[in-house]
């Protein structure tokens, strides 16, 4: 119980509503943590979220999407979170993918209905087997990848993209468990693994960047795979103005193409979908 109510002597009621109002009082006051955290998930079933109910469940406290294999699904599917659009925030979420195929962390996105129900697209931070998209800036259904895994990158209002800065990759196994960190402040973004920052974007290119939107888990389509996730906590951050676009910025950066994979799934070949 929080310390506060600990030393509230309480009165002997033996009435049922007064105790139920007190359990609801010292739940509200510990939802968050000390460091302003909030989970988003409750531990025990889906509660305040909306996917596809034959591909997501909780078992034992951990939210599990499947992929059978590339004939289960037309499309890559979302976990959506319903309390809201998210902002600025920080985001913190434990995950792993077990089998040759990605996940990720999808955030100030929208739903794409005329696609399909739970069909996302915006920001991810994706979770990959191949160590230069494990973390990277990207965007689903959009515009793409912006900043690999070990790249800090700038969108000029133009939309052309400029490497800003480099740094030796994050390692991980996503078969693992480990932290995924997103920090979205205003239009700049920042993708964390385990505390190590994989990628950093500066987005000014204003039509065609968020800086509001849903919060979803992504599973993949095609190569049998896992997306599990046991912890997912979320602090919200005063919202920051958008950084104005300063040409000093580019001065010594370099203007990159688009980058592009050859690993769209995991690291090795695509399973094709069984012929009928």
């Amino acid at each position: 119980m929080n310390a506060i109510f600990a030393l509230i002597p309480l009165p002997p009621v033996k009435s049922t509503f007064f105790w139920h109002c007190l359990v609801l009082l010292c739940t509200a006051a510990v939802a968050a943590d000390k460091d302003g955290f909030t989970p988003l998930f409750n531990g025990t079933d889906l509660t305040g979220w909306e996917g596809d109910p034959a591909l997501w469940k909780v078992t034992d406290g951990i939210v599990i999407g499947t992929c059978t294999g590339p004939d289960a699904m037309a499309r890559n599917s979302f976990l959506i979170w319903r309390g809201g659009v998210v902002k600025d925030f920080e985001l913190r979420a434990t995950v792993r993918v077990i089998g040759d195929n990605n996940s990720g962390l999808q955030y100030r996105s929208r739903e794409l209905p005329e696609v399909a129900p739970w069909v996302i697209t915006g920001y991810q931070c994706d979770i990959h087997p191949a160590i230069e998209h494990n973390g990277m800036t990207y965007e689903e259904k959009g515009r793409g990848i912006f900043g690999l895994n070990g790249t800090n990158v700038l969108l000029d209002p133009e939309g052309t993209l400029w490497r800003i800065s480099e740094h030796e990759p994050v390692k991980a196994d996503v078969a693992k468990w480990n932290e995924y960190k997103v920090i979205a402040r205003g239009n700049h973004l920042l993708h964390q693994i385990n505390g190590k920052t994989t990628s950093e974007l500066f987005d000014h290119d204003e039509g065609k960047r968020s800086l509001a939107g849903l919060l979803a888990i992504q599973l993949h389509g095609g190569n049998a795979n896992r997306v599990e996730i046991k912890d997912l906590h979320l602090k919200v951050l005063p919202v920051s103005a958008p950084q104005l676009f300063d040409e000093s910025k580019i001065a010594k950066a370099v203007k990159i193409e688009r980058p592009r994979t050859n690993r769209p799934q995991g690291t090795g070949p695509v399973a094709p979908p069984t012929k009928k």
